[in-house]
């Protein structure tokens, strides 16, 4: 009777937490390797299954060939297992799918788990993090955390690999650019392409294209017009309502037409521009006029439909000026094509003769987009070059992670019943830190981070000031000490399971984007540039290092020379 009434008790906890599902509904517990099930079996049948085992997410290398990484996707992994609950028609298809040795018996333990049991110590989404530290330890009963192993794993693995694409992004562009990202037509599947939106934002950028993540995650949507629709108008004369209402509501233009093809013949025989713009085509005119008559109050036109510098950015400009007339401002241009930084300059010139010809203020800083399949080497290039564009609408290399296909996650038994457990290998990279650990970042004099280091659970926390000896976890002569000036303990609850601990409340995605920002303005300069980065240390105390290498020496099996 005691033992369902703290069943009970832990089922309202979890469903009293009252956090939404996955955002995506195809994350359920069938979301997961076949293997993760017959290994859910094998402890059942042993009788195994309700040991209490703690598994540690990690990753082995920074990617990109950079030295940091953005942690992201745990607010998915906290709303996963707060929902964790196989429905019948779930069962009924493992029961059609799994070996039929499988007892009936374990259908119906499958039938009545959840993660009400289960707590999660994370690293908060957003941080900066490195290879060996546990991003989460995971605590339960052994059978349904190896359950949540390959979700877990999938939901950190893209996440954290594009946020810190983006972010590398954001670095080599400066802080003073927008970035926008344009990648869902390029993504991988719908799925693919709503996680990278996410994600992005986090990681950096301003606002996107996609609609569908605008209204999912509240990120700032940013659009204009395509090639399609500029080629789409054949003549000035498709425009039938040509009037526009001045932005104060005082009177209306009836003929904003006119108005426009006045202010191209102005711009075509103005002193500083004569003999710069010939004649420009008129069916581009008509499609900019027409956009501007739709959206007066945010027009940006896409200028490389026919000729960039011949009709887009005259007749650009002629619409533009039409439109300060009424008291709008025009954001902009968008180059899809061509020599980005020769042409930036040039259009820059153009801006700023306007400007001072027409006593426009202002318009000389009029807004530059490029884009093109940019990506982080071509920002680099364009940097070199010197430019004048002010933002970048970035796609494919971008939500596809090109550079990289995976982080590769990895999720590893450390400790079952109290009992440290290690996976050893030929490889050290590979090998595992046992135990049930704590972490925290030391930060020296400058207010740099300087090294994370990994304790025993048990040990005492490193204090400020306090001379503390960091040893590299497998190779003995790589050691130093440090004085920290701030330290930060890094793994928080978010999910206390039937403990009384606080649990840590999910931030909104802005916060957690500032997070990020934050967080990689704190890093070293060395350890963030894009050629030869610092490598960032990653350490354990002294104790924990001789309890790995003891622990090492009594696992690996002895050879024996014949």
């Amino acid at each position: 009777m005691e033992e369902a009434n703290g069943s009970e008790k832990k089922k309202k906890k979890q469903a009293g937490r009252g956090i939404a599902g996955p955002t995506n509904p195809m994350v359920t517990p069938l979301l997961t390797d076949l293997y993760q099930f017959t290994m859910a079996y094998a402890y059942w049948k042993a009788a195994k299954h309700q040991q209490r085992a703690v598994f540690d997410l990690y990753f082995r290398k920074n990617p990109f060939g950079g030295e940091y990484t953005v942690f992201a996707g745990l607010e998915e992994c906290v709303r996963f297992i707060s929902n964790f609950k196989l429905s019948q028609e779930e069962i009924d298809f493992l029961k059609k799918n799994l070996s039929i040795t499988c007892e009936d018996g374990f259908f119906d333990y499958l039938r009545g788990i959840d993660c009400s049991d289960v707590q999660v110590y994370a690293i908060p989404e957003g941080s900066v993090v490195f290879p060996k530290i546990p991003l989460m330890r995971v605590e339960g009963p052994v059978a349904v955390v190896q359950l949540l192993e390959t979700p877990f794993a999938n939901l950190i693995n893209f996440a954290s690999l594009v946020s810190t694409n983006a972010a590398r992004h954001r670095f080599v562009a400066g802080k003073s650019k927008t970035l926008l990202e344009f990648g869902l037509r390029r993504a991988q599947g719908p799925d693919g392409g709503v996680s990278a939106s996410k994600y992005c934002y986090l990681g950096g950028f301003d606002a996107t294209s996609n609609v569908a993540a605008g209204r999912l995650f509240g990120i700032p949507l940013r659009g204009t017009h395509s090639h399609a629709f500029v080629s789409s108008y054949m003549s000035i004369d498709e425009i039938v309502d040509k009037s526009l209402r001045r932005k104060d509501g005082s009177s209306t233009c009836e003929d904003f037409v006119s108005l426009v093809q006045t202010w191209l013949s102005k711009i075509q025989w103005s002193k500083s521009l004569r003999g710069v713009f010939s004649e420009t085509n008129q069916s581009e005119l008509a499609a900019f006029t027409s956009y501007a008559l739709a959206f007066p109050d945010n027009f940006l036109a896409l200028v490389d439909t026919y000729d960039v510098m011949r009709s887009g950015i005259p007749n650009f400009c002629a619409v533009a000026l039409a439109l300060s007339d009424l008291g709008y401002k025009a954001v902009g241009i968008r180059l899809d094509s061509g020599d980005l930084a020769y042409l930036s300059c040039e259009i820059r010139k153009i801006f700023c003769s306007i400007e001072n010809e027409f006593k426009l203020p202002n318009f000389g800083k009029t807004s530059i987009t490029a884009s093109n399949d940019l990506n982080e080497e071509t920002l680099d290039a364009l940097n070199k070059q010197g430019h004048q564009i002010d933002a970048y609408g970035i796609g494919t290399y971008l939500v596809t992670c090109f550079a990289q296909a995976a982080l590769g996650v990895v999720f590893k038994l450390v400790e079952i019943n109290n009992q440290p457990r290690i996976k050893l290998s030929e490889d050290v990279s590979k090998v595992s830190i046992p135990c049930k650990k704590r972490c925290y970042r030391l930060y020296g004099k400058e207010g740099y981070p300087l090294v994370d280091i990994m304790t025993g659970e048990n040990e005492p926390s490193p204090e400020v000031g306090q001379r503390i000896l960091c040893r590299h976890p497998f190779q003995e002569s790589k050691r130093a000490y440090v004085v920290p000036q701030r330290v930060e303990e890094l793994l928080r609850c978010y999910c206390a399971g039937n403990s009384d601990k606080k649990e840590e409340t999910l931030p909104p995605l802005r916060d957690i984007r500032e997070r990020c920002i934050n967080q990689l303005e704190q890093m070293r300069p060395d350890h963030m540039r894009r050629l030869n980065p610092t490598p960032y240390k990653v350490s354990v105390s002294a104790q924990l290092y001789d309890f790995i290498h003891f622990l090492w020496l009594n696992e690996a099996p002895v050879g024996e020379l014949q």
